[in-house]
Formats: structure tokens, C-alpha cells, sequence
């Protein structure tokens, strides 16, 4: 994997260390069924649309388009936000940024304001155990950097 490395900032261990990555093991908790309950949603919040659409990356993506490696069960994966890697992942495309954001890279931005109005689609007075938004506290949490060189 190439995001574990120092060089690279070290953002797979950032993101397995966040909220982010325990997403499903949220909806696991017996909150998470009582919020379901409340909501009218009959059964496990695990298998509910209205659940997974913020807690799991692809949930509505068939597994014949998912790489065998791929594993839903991870939570809010690198692709929520930086698009499907298949045509971007390969080393040489990734070197080039023009060449990996035209394979579909996404790079959310703090400036242009695209990475604040990303997180809310998910942070926002739908989800049931909204408290309000700080993006730039969040955004300094899970932020994963690469180091420049």
C-alpha cells in the first residue's frame, strides 16, 4: 500500500485511527439500533440505506464493480473522497497529478470550499446525532497531508 510510508505522510495509519474507519462498527452498537428504531427503520442499521449511505463507502455499488480486496466492512474508506482508484492507483498515474486527477482523483479543498461542503453531506442535521459542524476542528483531524519533500 502506498499511503503507509513517512514520505507519503503516513495516511493509511491516519485514517485507521479515525472515526472514519469505525463507521460501520457504529451501527453495530445497540445506540445504533435504538436511533434506527426511532427513525422507523425495521431491522439492523448494518443493512439500511439510510444508515450506510454516511457509514460505508460504496454501499450502493454492486460487488461485481469492486475489487476482490475491497471489504465494505471498513467504514469510510479513502474512496468516499477521493473517488474510485482503479484508473488512478497505478504509480505512474499517481506521480503525475493532472494524469491521476483525470483518472478520477478527487482533491477535496479547504480554500475553494469543496472539502467543507463534501463532509456535509454526511455532517449535517439529517444525521441523527448531529451536534453542529466544526469543519476546521474535524478537518485538522483527519487531515493526512502529503509531506513536502
Amino acid at each position: 500500500m502506498c499511503h503507509r510510508t513517512p514520505k507519503s505522510g503516513e495516511q493509511f495509519q491516519k485514517w485507521q485511527a479515525s472515526k472514519h474507519a469505525d463507521a460501520m462498527k457504529t451501527l453495530a452498537t445497540p445506540a445504533a439500533m435504538k436511533i434506527a428504531e426511532a427513525r422507523g427503520i425495521k431491522g439492523d442499521p448494518a443493512d439500511a440505506p439510510e444508515c450506510l449511505k454516511c457509514h460505508q463507502t460504496a454501499y450502493d455499488v454492486p460487488a461485481s464493480m469492486l475489487s476482490p480486496r475491497f471489504n465494505k466492512q471498513d467504514g469510510v474508506q479513502c474512496e468516499t473522497c477521493h473517488g474510485a482508484g482503479k484508473d488512478y492507483m497505478k504509480m505512474d498515474i499517481m506521480k503525475d497529478p493532472k494524469e491521476a486527477a483525470a483518472n478520477g482523483l478527487v482533491l477535496p479543498s479547504v480554500s475553494d470550499g469543496s472539502a467543507e461542503k463534501f463532509c456535509e453531506t454526511c455532517h449535517n442535521k439529517m444525521s441523527p446525532n448531529f451536534k453542529g459542524f466544526d469543519f476546521k476542528k474535524m478537518w485538522a483531524e483527519i487531515a493526512h497531508p502529503v509531506p513536502k519533500q
